[in-house]
């Protein structure tokens, strides 16, 4: 018995000493396609060029088997899901739309009144009214 847990406490180190040694990314980026399966990475793969999404499957990372535990599926309650690691119970985005505490106002996720739009003066980016 002692050898058993001698050998797996040598084999827990082992691999401990292994992930210490690989080196960190100095830059991370995530990319998220709202409406789009997972599967039309696949399935339009012979349509991609090769700097876009081949680049991105050949050289980046894909969670195709990723549980969505929370409903509702709203755009800004999964990106924070998905870059936080954790549930709207606990991060705290419970939709698209909320309520400011201070001033009373509807706030949409990605609004910012303080900036413009590159190209454009419309009001996309902006309060949504």
């Amino acid at each position: 018995m002692y050898r058993k847990l001698s050998i797996s406490m040598l084999f827990l180190c082992f691999c401990t000493l292994l992930s210490a040694q690989v080196e960190r990314p100095k830059l991370v980026v995530g990319l998220m396609v709202d409406q789009m399966r997972w599967d039309y990475l696949y399935r339009f793969a012979d349509r991609y060029g090769n700097d876009g999404f081949k680049r991105l499957l050949h050289e980046g990372f894909s969670c195709e088997n990723a549980m969505i535990n929370y409903v509702p599926t709203f755009t800004a309650i999964g990106h924070s899901s998905v870059y936080t690691g954790s549930v709207p119970s606990i991060h705290g985005i419970a939709g698209n739309d909320w309520i400011e505490q201070q001033t009373g106002t509807s706030m949409y996720c990605t609004q910012d009144d303080a900036v413009e739009g590159v190209g454009t003066t419309e009001k996309e980016g902006k309060q949504i009214t």
